[in-house]
């Protein structure tokens, strides 16, 4: 088996939880101030917010919300958080890094979350996305033109022209 192969078998909230110990140790001791604790705030609600979103609307849809095995996938969720961005839960999850790293106020805490999302990338999105185009064909293929893996312009609600 491949590295990312071995990586994918601990689960993203695994590696969430890894990154947050890291961001511990990294602070080198510094305590949030009232300050950067109510930006962090300002960062962890949304992110949270986004991370019940996403869950509701895979329940919503009988489909797994199991990243391990994302070939049990029933539908392909496009719609609520699913229109900004095609891992919502995984922004949601850097979003508390950022939070963490915020309220810690720790520039070195920004390394774990850089290697979150990198880990992410490869260990799981990867796989989880093989298994989309697998499963969901020309339906997946439409949807990844149109919504971005991460957050980008396209995230941003347009305007549509009536015409």
């Amino acid at each position: 088996m491949n590295l990312a192969g071995e990586l994918r078998r601990v689960p993203p909230l695994g590696w969430l939880a890894v990154g947050l110990l890291t961001q511990k140790l990294l602070s080198g001791g510094r305590r949030p101030s009232w300050r950067s604790l109510g930006l962090a705030g300002l960062i962890l609600t949304p992110a949270l917010g986004l991370l019940v979103w996403a869950v509701t609307s895979f329940r919503r849809h009988e489909t797994t919300v199991d990243p391990l095995a994302p070939e049990r996938a029933s539908r392909l969720v496009s719609d609520g958080p699913f229109r900004i961005t095609r891992n919502p839960m995984y922004v949601a999850m850097a979003g508390v890094l950022v939070a963490n790293a915020v309220a810690r106020r720790s520039i070195r805490g920004f390394v774990p979350m850089a290697g979150f999302v990198f880990l992410i990338n490869k260990a799981q999105i990867e796989e989880e996305e093989r298994a989309m185009a697998a499963s969901f064909a020309k339906d997946w293929d439409r949807y990844v033109a149109t919504t971005p893996r991460w957050l980008n312009h396209r995230s941003l609600p347009t305007r549509r022209s009536s015409e």
